[in-house]
């Protein structure tokens, strides 16, 4: 029988090896988010039906787990963005693609480039760092999470790749790495010339488009403005059994979208996210894009209220740079005019004190 099992130990050599030891005995390996209370790890271990979980203190066998199919690789749970996380299941072939198909897109080259993995390991931000460097014999540096100050120590080191957020990356000297791949939330207005903006979901084993443009193997299209995608890194399924995928074998992202006529794709949001304000669609991102950019704005999040008048009213969920001189809805109003139609602008404002997050940063709009 093939085993799921839980590796609950931070990001470093041990984590490697353990991996590699899983696969080598045809086991899958669940990755555990070490930054969750002990209570919500061991239920996160129980609801995937883990069999054998490593950790600090050794390895132990459980009870009340159930098999993987053979040629599974990894289960990785989903970032929660939109509700309760799920497990995906990876094969070793999607990963394998996914590494495959990166590498060809940076030109990686063993001999004189070095990964540096210092994402959380549970998330596939790092641990695809990881994976594409085993796969491809690159050599890789693993980090237990991120701190500037060893992400630089690395670089002169000789790392040469990496993998961020745009919250790691405002902390990063980006010019010590030859590439790094930017992903897990919107992308900085400005941002440097070796950055690349990828797009990609848990499901497909992180970025599969950089730059609007399809990795080798990944088709894109549109249908009623949802992105779908069908590439070999797609997911085999869920934990649960569920198989997302219909029998043509693509897959609704959930995100809403475009994709022009020379193949590039645009994203602008979730399908779910979508405002509609007086019969007009509003796409949040493109307006917390440019709120963001308000000296007196320190983080932004546009959602639509319930309104008598508009179906929606477009608000802005605001922490102010200052909370004691926040800018006015009229301030906001006016630069979002300046580049959007004006049924874009938000009509009210809501100050907070904080945005509620994925642990890589993604804002959960669903809670605000």
């Amino acid at each position: 029988m093939h085993r799921l099992v839980a590796l609950s130990l931070g990001g470093g050599d041990r984590f490697v090896t353990e991996l590699q030891r899983a696969w080598d005995a045809g086991d899958a390996v669940l990755p555990v988010d070490q930054r969750l209370p002990a209570a919500a790890q061991q239920s996160l271990i129980d609801r995937m039906g883990a069999s054998i979980v490593v950790d600090a203190a050794g390895r132990h066998r459980r009870r009340g787990g159930w098999a993987v199919e053979p040629g599974d690789a990894l289960v990785v749970v989903t970032s929660g963005s939109t509700g309760e996380p799920k497990g995906a299941v990876l094969t070793h072939a999607a990963i394998e693609a996914n590494a495959m198909a990166t590498s060809s897109a940076l030109e990686v080259d063993p001999t004189t480039d070095r990964w540096l993995a210092c994402l959380p390991l549970a998330h596939v931000g790092g641990l695809s760092v990881v994976v594409r460097a085993l796969l491809t014999d690159t050599p890789c540096e693993v980090h237990d999470g991120f701190d500037a100050a060893a992400v630089a120590d690395a670089a002169r080191r000789g790392a040469t790749l990496t993998s961020l957020v745009p919250t790691a990356l405002q902390r990063t000297e980006a010019s010590a790495f030859r590439a790094i791949l930017l992903g897990g939330s919107a992308m900085p207005a400005e941002r440097p010339q070796n950055t690349v903006a990828t797009y990609g979901l848990t499901e497909t084993f992180s970025g599969v488009v950089y730059e609007g443009w399809p990795l080798r193997g990944v088709e894109l299209r549109a249908v009623g403005d949802e992105v779908q995608l069908r590439c070999p890194m797609l997911l085999r399924c869920y934990r649960d059994g569920t198989d997302p995928r219909p029998d043509d074998g693509w897959f609704s992202t959930g995100d809403a979208g475009a994709v022009a006529d020379d193949g590039r794709l645009s994203v602008f949001g979730r399908v779910d996210d979508m405002i509609t304000s007086g019969a007009q669609k509003v796409w949040p991102v493109a307006v917390e894009r440019i709120l963001a950019q308000h000296p007196g704005v320190a983080e932004v999040a546009v959602v639509g209220r319930p309104d008598p008048e508009w179906g929606q009213a477009v608000t802005a969920v605001m922490v102010p740079a200052d909370p004691t001189n926040p800018p006015s809805v009229d301030e906001l109003r006016d630069a979002v005019k300046s580049q959007l139609p004006a049924y874009c602008a938000p009509r009210a404002i809501e100050l907070v004190d904080t945005l509620p997050k994925t642990p890589l940063g993604k804002t959960q709009r669903w809670r605000i």
